[in-house]
Parts: C-alpha cells; sequence; structure tokens
C-alpha cells in the first residue's frame, strides 16, 4: 500500500509539530495548513486521504471548514478528525452535524491517536475499494449496454432469419410425417429425417455460437487476469474437424494444411477449435469451388510467436468492410455463399484478444483474402 496522506489544519504550527511527532512512521505522508482557507485552497495539491482539523481557528473555524469539505463532492468521503481542547457535548454535537468522522481532545496522546488513524484510514481504504468496483462494475454494464445497442440491429436483421430457418425446417418436416407417415415409404421417411437431422445440426451450431460469444464477453471484461489450458496447434479433434468440413463441402482437392502442429498456444482446445472452424468456415463459404484454401503456420523464434495465415481466392472484402467486422455485419452474398449471422471473425477477433495475440485481415476486393493470427508462444512451445 502507498503511502497515506494526511493533512492538519491548525492555526498553531506548534501543535503541527507536536503531531508530527507522535506520529513518527515511515506510512504517512504529513502536510500542514495554517488556515482552513489555505487548507481548501490547496486540497488538490494535498490530496489527502485524512484530514486532522482543529475546531478552534480564527476567521474561519474547523466546523466551518469541515460543513464546505463534506460538501464537496470529490471530498466528502475523507475521514475529517476534529482537534479541540473543549471537551462539551456541543462542541461534539456540532462537529457532528457539520460531518465529522471522529473527535479527539487535545492534550493528543500518541498511542490513541495512531489507533484512531489506522482505523479511520483503513475504513477509508475499504469505501474507495468498493467504490472502484462499482465504478468498473458501471462501466462494464455501460460498454455491454453500448454494445448491445451497436449490434441490436445488425444481429437482429440476420438472426431472426438464421433461427427460422432450421426452425421451418424442422417443423414442416416433422409435420409433414405426422401428416403422411401411413403413405410414406420407408426411402421417403429416411430422406425427411435427414432433413430433420441437418435443420437440428444447423439450429445447434448457431446456439452453441451464440453462447461461445457471450461467454467470450464476459471473459474479455473481467478485470482480473485469468489463467488458461495450453492446447497444441493441431490436436486431433481439431484435425479431425477440419477434415470433415472440407469433406462435407467437397473441397478436398481445394485445400492445403501445413501448421507446426507440435506447437503450444495459451487456448483452450474449443477456443482453438472455434478459430479454425469459423475461419475455415467463411474460406468455405466465400470462394467458389475449384479455388485454393489453404492454412499456414510459421515460428518465428526471435519474437517467440508463431503466425497462422487463412488464405482462400474468393470475393475479398473491402477497406469499409474490414472496418465492420465484429458488428455483425453481413455482406453481399454471391450464389455459392451460405447465409450466416457475421459472428464468426467477431468470435476470433475476441479470442485472440483473449490470447493476447493479434488479429488482422489483409484482402484485395474480388480476389483473396488472408487472416494473419499471431500467437505469442508459451514457455515449452519452442522446438
Amino acid at each position: 500500500m502507498s503511502r497515506s496522506s494526511i493533512l492538519v489544519i491548525d492555526d498553531h504550527p506548534d501543535n503541527f509539530d507536536v503531531i508530527q511527532s507522535l506520529l513518527h512512521s515511515s506510512s504517512y505522508d504529513l502536510h500542514y495548513s495554517a488556515s482552513g482557507k489555505d487548507a481548501i485552497a490547496q486540497l488538490d495539491t494535498f490530496n489527502p486521504d485524512l484530514i486532522l482539523l482543529d475546531v478552534m481557528m480564527p476567521d474561519m473555524d474547523g466546523i466551518e471548514v469541515c460543513r464546505y469539505i463534506k460538501g464537496l463532492d470529490r471530498w466528502k468521503t475523507v475521514p475529517i478528525v476534529m482537534l479541540t481542547a473543549l471537551d462539551a457535548l456541543v462542541v461534539v454535537s456540532k462537529c457532528s452535524d457539520a460531518g465529522a468522522d471522529d473527535f479527539m481532545t487535545k492534550p493528543i496522546k500518541g498511542v490513541e491517536l495512531r489507533s484512531r488513524l489506522r482505523a479511520m484510514l483503513r475504513f477509508k481504504y475499504q469505501h474507495d475499494h468498493i467504490q472502484q468496483l462499482y465504478q468498473r462494475q458501471q462501466k462494464v454494464i455501460a460498454s455491454l449496454e453500448s454494445t448491445i445497442g451497436e449490434l441490436r440491429g445488425n444481429l437482429a436483421s440476420s438472426l431472426s432469419h438464421e433461427l427460422n430457418t432450421p426452425l421451418n425446417g424442422l417443423i414442416g418436416t416433422l409435420s409433414l410425417l405426422q401428416e403422411d407417415l401411413d403413405t410414406l415409404d420407408r426411402t421417403e421417411i429416411r430422406e425427411m429425417l435427414s432433413w430433420a437431422d441437418l435443420s437440428a445440426h444447423r439450429l445447434e451450431k448457431l446456439t452453441n455460437k451464440l453462447l461461445t460469444y457471450l461467454e467470450l464477453e464476459l471473459i474479455e471484461r473481467a478485470a482480473a487476469p485469468r489463467k488458461t489450458a495450453t492446447t497444441k496447434l493441431l490436436t486431433p479433434n481439431i484435425q479431425g474437424a477440419i477434415k470433415a468440413m472440407v469433406s462435407s463441402a467437397q473441397r478436398q482437392d481445394d485445400f492445403s494444411l501445413a501448421v507446426p502442429a507440435e506447437v503450444a498456444i495459451a487456448l483452450p482446445e474449443r477456443y482453438l477449435l472455434t478459430i479454425f472452424q469459423e475461419l475455415l468456415d467463411n474460406a468455405l463459404k466465400f470462394s467458389p469451388p475449384g479455388t485454393p484454401i489453404s492454412i499456414t503456420g510459421q515460428i518465428h523464434i526471435l519474437d517467440q510467436q508463431v503466425k497462422i495465415r487463412v488464405l482462400d481466392q474468393g470475393r475479398g472484402m473491402t477497406p469499409e468492410q474490414i472496418k465492420k467486422v465484429g458488428a455483425f455485419m453481413q455482406f453481399e452474398r454471391k450464389s455459392y455463399e451460405q447465409q450466416g449471422v457475421g459472428m464468426g471473425l467477431k468470435l476470433v477477433k475476441t479470442i485472440m484478444g483473449i490470447a493476447q495475440g493479434n488479429f488482422e485481415i489483409q484482402s484485395t476486393y474480388g480476389q483473396a483474402t488472408a487472416i494473419i493470427l499471431t500467437f505469442p508462444l508459451t514457455p515449452s512451445a519452442a522446438p
């Protein structure tokens, strides 16, 4: 903890000397002011954590000074301990009414003074800590509200379609099965069940993506540092998922993968899997069959980094579109492209922030797009 700043306001300099001798501690930075007006004028300079204030002073007495300081928003939470030679209930009452936090009678005893100050400062720091947490919480809430406001229009325009499409597919298929089950043969039933299964998986994928996004938002906005697991760049699960996506799109002849598989990244496997799935999904969606897609990686030992590059020869992006990545924007689609909610690159960008990495888009509109991810190597990752 830093040294506490204590302001002594007393018209007799000798009293300050006494207090200074009683507080023979390196824990305090002591400041002195001979009048209430001077003290008020220099509050920003002294920046006190606690004020020792004499009651009996000329021009502006301690009770007036106390009432004035307690009326200032910035200083109203700073503890004020009133010092006086008068031990009268009327004086104590006036000090209390003015907002004083404590009261001590002269001559001051060292043990009592040090004890009172420790207690008052401890209370003050606890209060400050609570206020900081509250302000941090308010900033998070305001940021979330701002984010929600920004995303509401973009997300609503595409999310309703994305949710309704698989739901309508499920409902429509099940309705047909219910109505015509007795007249359908086994082949027709299996075909309709495959439609329902496709719709259900599409809905599951979208739901999981939304849940992952919300989880990442909470992690990204958390103030406390977060420990995380390390994962090799290409685990069996990740390689299997990549292979399945390429096979499902029938793009095996278009795709190449050359990544240092054993390099470890400070991310849980499911987040790393999300990165590869989202970037590869975009590359498959936004490039026509027969054009190459590659995922390559390179280790930079001197910089203690590994760079992953996902390249496709699709429609590319304009500088304006790149700037809007992360706002759930949907751009123009071509016949070979699928609809989505525009969340993929936002998820990747958020995960890269959590991994303390760098996310970059290089694109030539109508020609190609390269997503470049730079991860810091973990201590055990270098070969």
